[in-house]
């Protein structure tokens, strides 16, 4: 029987715009059109989940505008419970400003509004579905004791927690690490945690293994193009990616945390979620766009048997 997923964090409408490089300070540049995405950690991940199969409720706050309507009717549309969702007064919905090189790159703004209302008292008044879910899914779009609490809740409820710990936060409580069964930064973020400067693989691997020795259980560090590194007590390996050619790399780390959610929800190995996820955030860099990237389980299941 499938696991259910509980996700718990952000929503924004994503304001996303192209251009042909980034702009120094000072600098004024062109960009292309200006797209309104659905978009936000929190609400991509959920939405991954939903797309690819799994059983997802969501969390979190919206204004009462059109963003947060928006938003709600995407999330509805890709198979997340949003029933739950908080809808607050005098804040309007979460937005990011994504800023896209003629690379692929992004560059990100993020103004959280509604989302720093997803407190500690609105998840205690949604305990119900802590108690429900097996798997607890969170990022750091929201204020921090909000997810130190979720995430203490849900081993208390003996949950499998995944932390998203993006953006990076300067420190996480060391009592929290023992909480946590998956860590899942990006690079930046793995060197942000423990103040480390060396992107080389070597550094990456003790980097990674100084995450295990404060607690955590496994550690997954996404790679973009060179793949996922996971790190536990006993292993430190890398799981490759498949190659493409990126047009947008927004949500693609959200994807594939969201796809890993599912294929653990699945009963799959380590390994196999790994593997998963990469296909998953190998096709998501493909598109443009946060969740209008993300593709249905019908696409992935398709393309690994094309692959085999």
């Amino acid at each position: 029987m499938q696991k259910k997923v509980l996700v718990v964090g952000s929503l924004n409408m994503d304001l996303v715009t192209e251009l042909d490089k980034m702009p120094n300070v000072g600098e004024t540049v062109l960009g292309s059109e200006l797209r309104y995405i659905p978009g936000g950690k929190g609400a991509n991940q959920a939405c991954a989940v939903g797309k690819l199969g799994g059983s997802v409720k969501m969390l979190g706050c919206i204004g009462d505008d059109e963003f947060g309507r928006i938003q709600k009717e995407a999330l509805s549309k890709s198979n997340v419970d949003v029933t739950n969702l908080k809808i607050t007064n005098g804040h309007n919905t979460g937005a990011a400003l994504i800023y896209i090189d003629s690379e692929g790159n992004n560059s990100i703004i993020v103004i959280p509004g509604a989302n720093m209302e997803c407190d500690i008292e609105y998840l205690k008044q949604k305990d119900l579905l802590f108690q429900e879910s097996d798997i607890i899914l969170l990022q750091m779009e929201i204020p921090y004791d909000a997810i130190y609490y979720a995430i203490s809740r849900a081993k208390e409820l003996n949950k499998i927690v995944i932390l998203n710990p993006a953006p990076a936060p300067k420190e996480i409580p060391d009592e929290t690490f023992n909480m946590i069964d998956y860590l899942t930064p990006n690079e930046t973020e793995l060197l942000k945690m423990i103040r480390g400067t060396s992107l080389e693989q070597d550094s990456m691997k003790k980097a990674a293994r100084q995450l295990i020795e404060k607690g955590t259980k496994n550690v997954i560090v996404t790679l973009g193009e060179r793949g996922a590194l996971f790190t536990n007590a006993e292993d430190a390996i890398i799981y490759p990616v498949r190659k493409v050619k990126a047009k947008d790399t927004t949500a693609a780390g959200d994807s594939f945390v969201g796809a890993f959610a599912v294929a653990l929800a699945e009963g799959k190995s380590n390994k196999e979620a790994i593997e998963f996820a990469n296909l998953v955030s190998s096709v998501v860099v493909t598109k443009k766009g946060a969740q209008s990237s993300i593709p249905e389980r019908s696409v992935i299941d398709k393309l690994a048997q094309e692959l085999l």
